[in-house]
């Protein structure tokens, strides 16, 4: 006897969902337990010969990856490197894959193979899988439109120094504060001051920009930016108009100054960070991990709570009303009890990271020790921020500086 036709379409479309969520979970499984889950490594790495599950650095690609980090740190912004890597007939990451047999692109056609958009560039630059880390469920499929879709960096799995690394922690940590701070575009003249980014103003808080005064000496000057927006000087009262090379003369003392008292006694200028780091410490981590272990063990009863009152909703033992309270509430306290975990979390890491900073701050003192003149890197590794204030009193003499 044969099956029917609308029994059998039934049937096979179980055994397709059936094959989907078995496929599904594998994948889950295999993310969850850190191992890569991309179908190809991302430019700058290939897959190892021996082991598909590990990527190794391609030594062809890689070069490229650390220089555009490094042009960032110059003060170039996306569309200026890929107008250079352009220029020099450098292959664009999907052509170079396919060239080697790996990626999505191998059985496309590739019209423009050395055109590189900025839009690649910003791509690569906030890539943590550079770091030595795999970076799992960056996406998801959406129901509606089974596209997928970035999500929310708190949902990634990260799993730190699972390869050898093309760009190190300072260099990534730097370069996603200038992608904040900086425009992506330059100035009116073509390329972007060495400080744009790095001036804040004190009055309002907010950036300060460049401007060239065109009489001919084309001088910058920074002023901020907030006290033009009209109506004028609402929302700063004073421009706090200052001369760049000023700022680029006091900055570059200051950093020739902290270099040499560091190479003066390495050990001693080491101390007294981590006094610095400890002094401003006011949170007892003794009493916050024995709060996050509280805070971990309720979040796992509330998971078990939910699951035992989906099973009675749906045996009939709780109804619905009844299961969309207790629903609401667990799940109410288990993200509160999520949120202050989180935080916890992200509180330690800073900690770890200042504590670490010295001897990183050591190197570059160590990497600069005999530089003599201050460029745009150096001032992108040392400074963080620049404040200026308004001048002390008004005087009209064309020597009165505004103080920093």
């Amino acid at each position: 006897m044969m099956m029917s036709f609308p029994f059998r379409d039934v049937i096979n479309e179980y055994y397709a969902k059936d094959i989907s969520k078995k496929i599904k979970s594998t994948f889950k499984a295999k993310g969850e337990s850190g191992k890569h889950v991309a179908s190809s490594p991302p430019y700058g790495y290939l897959k190892d010969s021996e082991d598909k599950n590990q990527w190794v650095i391609d030594e062809v690609a890689a070069p490229i990856v650390r220089r555009i980090f490094r042009m960032t740190l110059e003060g170039y912004g996306p569309y200026q490197i890929a107008t250079q890597l352009s220029a020099e007939h450098i292959p664009i990451p999907a052509y170079h894959q396919s060239q080697l047999g790996v990626g999505l692109w191998q059985s496309r056609e590739i019209k423009n193979p050395y055109k590189w958009q900025s839009s690649t560039i910003a791509h690569i630059l906030q890539k943590h899988e550079y770091l030595g880390h795999t970076v799992n469920f960056k996406t998801r499929k959406h129901f509606k439109d089974k596209k997928s879709h970035y999500v929310d960096k708190g949902q990634w799995l990260i799993f730190e120094d699972t390869h050898e690394p093309i760009i190190d922690q300072e260099t990534f940590d730097n370069v996603q504060r200038i992608r904040r701070q900086i425009k992506r575009y330059p100035d009116g003249w073509g390329e972007a001051h060495p400080l744009t980014g790095l001036i804040y103003c004190a009055g309002c808080g907010g950036k300060m920009y460049v401007h060239r005064v065109n009489n001919g000496k084309r001088v910058p000057m920074y002023v901020c930016g907030n006290y033009a927006k009209q109506p004028v000087g609402t929302l700063c009262q004073s421009a706090h108009r200052i001369k760049a090379d000023h700022v680029m003369e006091i900055a570059a003392k200051t950093i020739r100054e902290v270099v040499k008292y560091a190479n003066l006694d390495k050990e001693r200028f080491v101390e007294e960070m981590q006094s610095h780091i400890e002094d401003r410490q006011t949170v007892d981590f003794t009493e916050q991990k024995k709060r996050m272990t509280v805070c971990e063990k309720r979040i796992g009863e509330l998971e078990m709570l939910i699951a035992k009152i989906y099973e009675d909703n749906a045996l009939r033992k709780l109804s619905d009303k009844r299961y969309t309270m207790l629903y609401n509430q667990y799940e109410g306290e288990q993200e509160q009890l999520q949120g202050e975990l989180d935080g916890y979390k992200t509180e330690q890491a800073q900690y770890e990271n200042d504590r670490k900073s010295a001897a990183r701050f050591l190197k570059l003192v160590e990497r600069y020790s005999n530089a003599e003149e201050i460029s745009t890197v150096m001032l992108n590794e040392f400074v963080e921020k620049i404040v200026v204030h308004e001048r002390d009193h008004k005087c009209k003499n064309r020597f009165c500086r505004k103080r920093l």
